[in-house]
């Protein structure tokens, strides 16, 4: 199946394109309105897959759904990656960290930032606004608030509205 967002290729059954994370679903009602509103929001699984598949990608925008799917993902993981340390004994081998758990936050660190950054970029901001984490508190509320914010609507510098149908932005709704 070829995005017509963006001319990727995807396989047949793919429910968004794996380059710009554009939806493929068709409106069964024949209802050109239905494909005019706004996209339904990013599944769990569907959120992982594209914060995996879009690995260093920095640029773009990305849904609150999208971002907070990711975190959960990324707690649950740790959790229990943090009780399979403790079972086998490896637990502490990283300063808290266990040697999965270690690897985990490892193999995860540029996808979180890069999909911090598209989530930033999702509200007209800058992905250098993520250094605010390295501000206590303060800057922790700063980044939280603006993580819950919803993005902007419409095309903003950073590209499309990741919350648009293709015809939406074809149409230029």
């Amino acid at each position: 199946m070829k995005c017509q967002a963006c001319g990727n290729g995807n396989p047949a059954n793919s429910g968004f394109c794996g380059m710009c994370g554009a939806s493929f679903s068709v409106s069964t009602s024949g209802d050109i309105g239905a494909a005019l509103s706004e996209l339904p929001m990013v599944s769990f699984i569907d959120a992982v897959k594209l914060g995996l598949s879009k690995y260093f990608r920095f640029s773009g925008r990305s849904t609150r759904a999208e971002y907070w799917w990711w975190t959960l993902f990324v707690v649950i993981a740790g959790i229990v990656l943090a009780v399979v340390d403790t079972l086998t004994g490896t637990m502490g081998m990283f300063g808290d960290s266990g040697l999965l758990g270690a690897l985990f936050e490892l193999a995860i660190l540029i996808p979180s930032f890069a999909l911090g950054a598209r989530r930033l970029h999702d509200i007209n901001r800058s992905g250098w606004w993520q250094l605010l984490w390295l501000v206590p508190l303060i800057g922790w509320i700063v980044l939280i608030a603006w993580a819950i914010r919803r993005g902007d609507d419409g095309q903003n510098k950073y590209g499309p509205n990741p919350r648009q149908g293709i015809l939406d932005r074809v149409a230029g709704f």
